[in-house]
């Protein structure tokens, strides 16, 4: 069935010249709980340094506040997503997530985020790339940053015009107020989604000790985010402080980013100094009721939740036994397990299938997430910042 059309698929394709500047079409959404601008891929430029260069002017980076762009002052709120269809056999649509930083010039493109993923579907509809197909519609979605596969399914009801994406619903994801409508994401095959395996160095836990630092037990781990978990208590923390503690602790922070760079290299990731990943996670014992309590931190600022593919991850090392997150899980072993890990806005639920025959293999990860269009148009993008003159005047 075609998508019927709308105020924001009607957009036209490619960037067209307005005031001095390039209005490119923008979709401005919600995914979970990070938000930030999609944009078809055809309406980017081509060549990857002008590409960012785009991406960076349309979020106002580098500057703290990104007072020029659509950026929130923070990692959370410094994402941008591209989607084009697919050309691959079984695969409907692919996806580029960028992580950018409020006073960086980088545009990140090698880590993944399941937060950004949840809109890419509504977003597909919404932009006139994916028709829907009833009910609910599912579509098989390649992360380009990673390889890693995910089916999304979202509610796509029968209106007056046609089928449309509902943002309204029951479901309710901490980290996010009120309700909308739920997203089911059934990753396939998330382990060594950057590094080369679920357990990059070999092991279930290394013992690490840096200057200042150690010896301290730490879980390096990769089911879809590369992780480094370590336990709060040896840090001296209890893993239950709030994120405006975390944040303000000076020492903590030190430590942990010497303990990402050492494991950095364990994990054969080389000098992750200007990466995003890994991220250094604090467990300690559940206190409501989840498998796991979690300090998420991206890297050098604590997460307000945790991400999702942190989440999957972590949800993954406490189903594990002998790591550092097993030490304080509270959990039923088995075949098939719920997670629920908990963080400082409240709690994500993760399912997990782990092979019977070998625990360290994860056959499915699945969760709800929620997301929602904010705003469809056009983002200003003063034309001297791209370098690319053939995007410039089409």
């Amino acid at each position: 069935m075609s998508h019927p059309v709308s105020p924001s698929s009607s957009l036209a394709p490619g960037p067209r010249r307005a005031g001095g500047q390039l209005a490119v079409p923008c979709w401005f959404m919600r995914g979970g709980t990070s938000k930030g601008p999609y944009f078809r891929g055809a309406d980017l430029p081509t060549d990857t340094a002008a590409r960012d260069a785009v991406l960076l002017a349309a979020m106002g980076s580098p500057d703290p506040r990104q007072i020029d762009g659509l950026g929130g002052a923070h990692p959370l709120t410094s994402k941008a997503g591209i989607v084009s269809v697919s050309g691959q056999d079984g695969v409907d649509l692919e996806f580029l997530f960028a992580q950018l930083q409020p006073d960086s010039d980088l545009v990140d493109t090698t880590p993944n985020c399941g937060n950004m993923l949840a809109a890419v579907v509504p977003f597909a509809i919404e932009s006139g790339l994916l028709a829907p197909g009833g009910d609910t519609t599912t579509a098989r979605v390649l992360t380009l940053n990673t390889g890693m596969i995910a089916e999304i399914t979202v509610q796509t009801p029968l209106g007056e015009d046609g089928r449309y994406v509902d943002y309204v619903g029951d479901a309710r994801i901490d980290g996010v107020p009120g309700t909308a409508a739920p997203v089911t994401i059934n990753f396939l095959d998330t382990a060594g989604s950057v590094c080369d395996s679920l357990l990059p160095t070999g092991n279930l836990r290394d013992t690490v000790q840096v200057s200042g630092v150690g010896p301290v037990d730490v879980t390096c781990i990769d089911n879809g985010m590369p992780l480094v978990i370590v336990n709060a208590r040896d840090l001296g923390r209890t893993g239950h402080e709030s994120v405006v503690e975390l944040n303000k602790d000076a020492e903590l922070k030190a430590r942990l980013e010497d303990l990402r760079l050492a494991c950095g290299k364990l994990m054969g990731l080389g000098d992750v100094t200007d990466r995003n990943y890994p991220k250094m996670t604090l467990v300690s014992p559940p206190a409501q009721g989840g498998a796991i309590n979690t300090r998420s931190f991206i890297p050098h600022v604590c997460h307000e939740s945790i991400g999702v593919l942190a989440a999957v991850t972590a949800a993954t090392a406490a189903t594990l036994n002998g790591t550092v997150a097993d030490d304080v899980a509270v959990l039923e072993q088995g075949a098939d397990v719920t997670v629920s890990v908990e963080h400082p806005s409240g709690e994500f639920t993760v399912q997990l299938g782990l092979d019977p025959a070998d625990p360290t293999k994860v056959l499915k990860s699945a969760l709800i997430r929620t997301a929602r269009l904010i705003m469809a148009g056009n983002v200003m993008i003063p034309t001297h910042l791209t370098s690319d003159p053939e995007y410039s005047i089409r």
